[in-house]
């Protein structure tokens, strides 16, 4: 079993948890649909800010969108057509986007979470937990058994995020050496008969 296999590193997540339970600190996460024109400018300003933050902290002077790696541009400018076939979760407090991050599509059943990002002034009050628990309920729903993901190694509090929730470090897939790769088993989640029955 190589380092990215059902259950490397981890406890299972809660069989409990479902999809609209992550609630902390007044923060709702939800699916968001991109085809709404609030949704998609919301998941373009926040792509923008992570991948933004992403390259200036790699050492580039990167201050807006348009001044971005044509790969990572196309993200923030039509993140509909680029994030297309995966889930994108936003957090929410009074209608205002916090945070989000992108559950990608099941392969095997192992998916990732990727641009899992914050507004800087609204860290500390659990957004980013919120969004990896809701992450984590909506892959054991769909029949997922492991969640994984890339953090760069100068990003100390996010490992540290990411252990405290049950992630742990595993041997790399990544041709990037400043990555470190994380995963997480989870539990799989059995729906009530009558919800199975309408499926």
């Amino acid at each position: 079993m190589t380092g990215h296999e059902a259950g490397a590193g981890s406890s299972p997540a809660p069989a409990f948890v479902r999809p609209g339970a992550a609630r902390q600190a007044g923060v709702a996460v939800r699916a968001a649909r991109l085809e709404r024109p609030g949704d998609l400018a919301a998941v373009s300003g926040l792509v923008a800010a992570y991948l933004i933050a992403t390259e200036r902290e790699k050492g580039a002077e990167v201050t807006t969108a348009s001044a971005l790696p044509e790969r990572y541009r196309r993200e923030a400018e039509d993140p509909a057509v680029a994030l297309a076939g995966t889930t994108v979760l936003l957090a929410e407090a009074a209608g205002e986007a916090l945070g989000m991050v992108v559950l990608t599509r099941s392969e095997q059943g192992r998916c990732e979470i990727k641009r899992l990002w914050t507004v800087p002034v609204a860290r500390g009050r659990g957004v980013a937990a919120a969004l990896i628990v809701e992450a984590c309920a909506v892959a054991g729903v769909r029949g997922d058994e492991v969640l994984a993901l890339t953090v760069w190694c100068w990003r100390e509090g996010a490992r540290r995020l990411y252990a405290r929730l049950g992630f742990a470090e595993v041997d790399s897939w990544e041709a990037r050496a400043d990555l470190v790769c994380m995963e997480r088993a989870l539990a799989p989640v059995r729906l009530p008969d009558d919800e199975q029955d309408r499926s």
